[in-house]
């Protein structure tokens, strides 16, 4: 990213990518989370220690592969029983459906491993999915190695995967790392358990932007328009209106009732509240700030403060942090 702050770190939609993803697979209420650390790996564990203490935290001291950060866990926690979820930190996008969806069919097919996949036009640098005559899961060829006919093959590898924890901390050991990395790819451990004669699924993701991972910031600009996208769609499907979605940005952890209107130009940053029959707009930026029902807010910047139902604030007005105005009677 080319940042002192760690890939995952960064923010999209007022939640860092990690975030994103830990709230996803806490809506499938796991047993168990935990994070494999390498790179900033202080500053992440700072970060969950803050925001989700009951994180596991295992530190990754080289890059070697997803296979090789795998490994390490099952190592340091020993094995996992029941069934193994695998997803990057670096996937702001993944919905806790789809991860759901992953999870059932792997169950209801009784695998030893399920692949999470999508279609892609453009599927260049991916690993294609192989399938065999009736349908089903042969193989994951990487991009580098397969055939010109093979790289026709628009489905690929989102590299999200559903384990059997007890096939996979067998499996896990076999890795090889004979290729230019010398690094333990997980996709090995699928066609590993393939081998020993063990089913693999897959399961298609019918939104190929939920796996795209993020790796520079043009990337991480294109995530926060996908996040933010979602977030004026449900809200105005919950009966807000927004009158120019192109220059609103409203962050995941804000609220919104009913009959709530937003002007152009618009931010609303962290844990904002907005009561029914407000206005806010245009020009504004509220982070962290309550407005009663039925208040105005115009071209002003608010931070931390409360305003009360009725009141009008602005236009050009700055409520620094702790302000508070009674509601108007």
């Amino acid at each position: 990213m080319k940042s002192s702050v760690p890939k995952v770190l960064n923010p999209v939609g007022g939640e860092t990518m990690l975030g994103h993803v830990i709230t996803a697979a806490r809506e499938l209420a796991p047993r168990r989370l935990i994070v494999v650390a390498g790179h900033g790996r202080g500053q992440v564990a700072a970060e969950l220690a803050g925001r989700a203490p009951d994180v596991t935290v295992v530190v990754q001291e080289r890059r070697g592969g997803t296979g090789h950060a795998v490994r390490i866990v099952l190592e340091a926690v020993g094995q996992i029983h029941g069934t193994l979820l695998v997803t990057y930190a670096d996937t702001p996008l993944l919905r806790a459906s789809t991860l759901e969806s992953l999870t059932a069919a792997h169950t209801a097919a009784g695998a030893a491993a399920t692949v999470l996949t999508t279609v892609l036009p453009d599927p260049a640098g991916y690993g294609r999915i192989i399938r065999g005559a009736d349908g089903g899961f042969e193989a994951i060829v990487e991009h580098s190695d397969a055939t010109d006919e093979q790289r026709a093959i628009t489905e690929i590898n989102s590299g999200v995967y559903a384990f059997s924890g007890a096939l996979l901390a067998d499996a896990i050991k076999r890795v090889p790392t004979d290729n230019v990395k010398g690094e333990e790819y997980l996709t090995d451990a699928v066609g590993i358990l393939r081998a020993d004669g063990y089913p693999v699924a897959c399961v298609r993701c019918g939104d190929p932007e939920e796996v795209m991972g993020v790796n520079d910031q043009a990337q991480l600009a294109w995530a926060r328009r996908v996040m933010n996208d979602r977030v004026l769609s449900r809200w105005m499907g919950a009966g807000v209106t927004i009158r120019d979605p192109a220059t609103t940005w409203i962050d995941v952890g804000v609220e919104l009732e009913r009959d709530v209107e937003i002007g152009p130009g618009t931010q609303l940053e962290g844990r904002t509240t907005v009561a029914a029959g407000a206005r806010i707009g245009p020009g504004c930026l509220l982070r962290d700030t309550t407005v009663g029902a039925g208040a105005q807010v115009i071209q002003s910047v608010c931070e931390s403060a409360v305003i009360g139902a009725g009141n009008t604030v602005g236009p050009f007005a700055h409520l620094l942090p702790g302000t508070t105005l009674a509601a108007n009677e």
